[in-house]
């Protein structure tokens, strides 16, 4: 199949870019930076933008930068650079442990994190990774840009903030605190599909390895992705070898109780529940074995450093 007939634009800097989404107006313009979810709609005519605007050769879009407080990815950043990024590794590890569930390897070079949040899939694990960690996207206009948090960037399924003239030019990742850990786990019914549940999960410990603060996020069970907090359920519980310790099967079951699956072709809205529940558990009980690792590790420097 083949497109619907557009004008194509290529702006040689973010100035123009700006420029043009301006100009288009609001139902006119689509922009292309990956295109790996912009152009099989365009073929299959799902979507029929009078403008394609391609931000490719705006310079300065492709950066990825690794602080003590998180980690910012710029708008033509690929996945599959931000997987090999070790600083970013270090700083946010769920980045590197969504990202090696995204499609396949021949996807992730060439589609981009900014764009996958911005298609704002329910079933994509990007979204659900910046929404566990309270990241924000940052928009440009013509005149400014601002900062949307992941709570109000995510407006429903294929829907975001992003205004008629903006541009999304980053996203940031924030860091967790000391002692915490991360994990993501998805079944797909082959390797590199879209998951039919899916659950990331942070988990924060105190000096003594007990829970202080445990989420998680889920995705394909709601329009947006579905942030649950539960620490409730098992926080002042010490963490053991390999996670076990806190209650994570009541944790489970407040996800469960929180999530709003659908039936479709793939599951059923029961199985997808049950299906959470389970990756629930573990994600959860990897994130907090990592978490405590980290938290051996740090006090096993400290006592070293006492020497």
């Amino acid at each position: 199949m083949k497109p619907s007939p557009f004008e194509y634009h290529a702006p040689a800097d973010l100035d123009e870019a700006l420029d043009v989404l301006a100009r288009v107006g609001p139902d006119g313009g689509k922009v292309l930076a990956g295109g790996q979810s912009l152009i099989p709609l365009l073929n299959m005519r799902l979507a029929a933008p009078a403008h394609l605007v391609d931000v490719n050769r705006v310079a300065g879009l492709d950066t990825v930068e690794a602080g003590p407080g998180g980690v910012r990815v710029g708008a033509l950043a690929r996945h599959a650079a931000v997987e090999r990024s070790l600083p970013a590794a270090a700083v946010q590890p769920l980045l590197g442990q969504a990202l090696r569930l995204v499609a396949h390897p021949v996807i992730r070079n060439r589609g981009t994190v900014v764009g996958s949040l911005v298609h704002a899939d329910p079933s994509a694990e990007l979204p659900a990774v910046l929404a566990l960690l309270g990241g924000s996207v940052r928009l440009a206009h013509r005149g400014g840009e601002r900062d949307v948090a992941a709570a109000e960037f995510f407006t429903g399924p294929m829907e975001s903030d992003t205004a008629p003239g903006e541009l999304a030019v980053s996203a940031f990742f924030p860091a967790l605190p000391p002692r915490s850990g991360t994990a993501f786990h998805e079944v797909a019914r082959r390797h590199g599909d879209y998951a039919m549940a899916g659950v990331a999960a942070a988990v924060t410990l105190d000096e003594d390895l007990r829970v202080t603060a445990a989420r998680v996020a889920c995705v394909s069970v709601g329009p947006v992705p579905m942030v649950v907090d539960v620490t409730a359920a098992c926080g002042g519980s010490p963490v053991a070898a390999g996670g076990t310790g806190p209650d994570w099967d009541a944790a489970a079951a407040a996800v469960r109780d929180r999530i709003e699956p659908e039936d479709d072709i793939h599951a059923t809205a029961d199985y997808r529940r049950h299906l959470t529940g389970v990756l629930a558990v573990r994600a959860l009980r990897g994130a907090a074995d990592g978490a405590a690792a980290d938290g051996v590790a740090a006090a096993r420097a400290a006592g070293e450093g006492e020497r």
